[in-house]
């Protein structure tokens, strides 16, 4: 202060000097006045902000609802699953006997009829056998029939000397030595009997082996595999080499689907299945539920049965092994009022029920029915509970049986506290 008037007195020497208490105390006062004002605004600033703070803190929160709302269609309750199509009796034709192809008489996708020939084994070795085998049958033949003359023979001696011996002619010691011989006779006719039996058995069994080497069709069908060329030979020592695989009637066909154990009883024999196949994208194909067959399927500790589906192919564009992806319809309703499946999953946050003044009637109720739920619907910008009953359900949409609701009415399916609200 006194360096301040000491510069104002050097500045105007001829000024008058006031007195030193007025001069003193006006700038004091100008400073003390200014303090005055800012500390009055931040008073103010401070007062208005606890004001807004105090007010938001007794009201209602500002709430965003997400809604899905309730309408009237079709729900259908479907359970997928994967498969293969077949013939409804596919054979596996085998050849009995080892041998060279010699021909072919049917190729891929060819028709063929019950008994026809398709394929033919070299028979010449076969045809050694039966010779040999006949030839053996006609030596025994005539083994038979000398020893047949010969049985004759001892059986006249053995008569004559047996009334010669009555006539007492000849000793009892030649009747006993005809009678040997004759019993003799007899049994190596018996032995030619059973000999000539094994070498006939002998002898039909290289006759069916020559006949296995023609491969006949034993179905009416069609070709839909090949497995052997011209020349190629055949082994039957262990197995029968499989030579053609026919399909018997491609216009009926069948279809293996593999169906989870969690939907398996929700199938039952009867119900209609749609179909579709990567080679006709657009195209739905439709067939009925045959079978559900109890021999499970395990892979990777999933369970599955096979379902097995009778499909008409008049067009014959189905064809063996193509994979179908197939929907069975278990349940279907039309027109019915259909809730969204997130509305009814909701459960609101109890707190903020209370904050914003809304009643949760699933706090205070007693245990009930587990099939009726609690959807919560937006009316009047709050809140309301509403207990439904629901039937049918498709995993998005599900059939309101019973409940105070209606088409258009918004169901929420969440519900959050604004992060941003006005102060006023």
């Amino acid at each position: 202060m006194s360096t301040e008037l000491d510069t104002e007195l050097k500045a105007a020497p001829n000024m008058p000097v006031p007195a030193s208490e007025d001069f003193l105390v006006r700038p004091r006062s100008r400073r003390a006045a200014r303090l005055l004002i800012w500390g009055g605004v931040l008073a103010l600033i401070v007062g208005a902000v606890a004001l807004v703070y105090s007010r938001r803190a007794g009201a209602a929160p500002a709430v965003h609802y997400e809604t899905a709302d309730a309408d009237r269609g079709t729900i259908a309750a479907k359970v997928t699953a994967t498969g293969n199509l077949s013939a409804l009796l596919t054979i596996q034709v085998g050849s009995q006997v080892s041998g060279r192809v010699q021909e072919l008489f049917a190729d891929y996708n060819s028709p063929v009829k019950k008994g026809e020939t398709i394929a033919k084994l070299d028979p010449v070795l076969f045809q050694a056998a039966v010779e040999q085998a006949r030839a053996n049958l006609v030596s025994a033949e005539g083994n038979m029939k000398k020893d047949q003359a010969q049985e004759t023979n001892t059986k006249q001696i053995f008569d004559r000397t047996k009334n010669l011996v009555a006539a007492q002619i000849m000793a009892q010691s030649d009747l006993d030595a005809a009678s040997a011989s004759y019993d003799s006779a007899k049994a190596q006719v018996e032995a030619d009997q059973s000999n000539l039996e094994a070498i006939s058995a002998v002898l039909h069994q290289a006759q069916v082996n020559l006949d296995y080497t023609t491969i006949v069709s034993p179905i009416d069908g069609t070709v839909i595999s090949r497995n052997v060329d011209v020349g190629q030979t055949v082994a039957a020592s262990f197995q029968a080499p499989t030579l053609f695989v026919i399909a018997q009637d491609l216009r009926r066909m069948q279809v293996d689907t593999n169906v989870g154990e969690a939907d398996v009883g929700r199938l039952t024999p009867g119900m209609k299945a749609a179909f579709t196949v990567d080679a006709y994208p657009s195209k739905q194909f439709t067939g009925k539920l045959r079978q559900i067959r109890n021999a499970a399927q395990t892979l990777q500790n999933v369970v599955t049965y096979d379902a097995v589906i009778d499909v008409e192919n008049p067009d014959l564009l189905l064809r063996p092994g193509m994979t179908a992806n197939v929907v069975f319809v278990a349940a279907q309703k039309d027109n019915v009022i259909r809730l969204r499946n997130g509305a009814l999953r909701f459960q609101p946050d109890p707190q903020l029920l209370t904050r914003i003044g809304v009643t949760d009637p699933t706090q205070t109720s007693t245990p009930q029915d587990p099939s009726r739920k609690t959807v919560w619907v937006l009316r009047g910008n709050k809140p309301v509970a509403v207990v439904v009953s629901t039937g049918v359900s498709d995993g998005t949409w599900s059939e309101l049986v019973k409940g105070d609701l209606q088409p258009g009415d918004a169901l929420i399916t969440d519900m959050t506290v604004n992060a941003r609200r006005s102060f006023f």
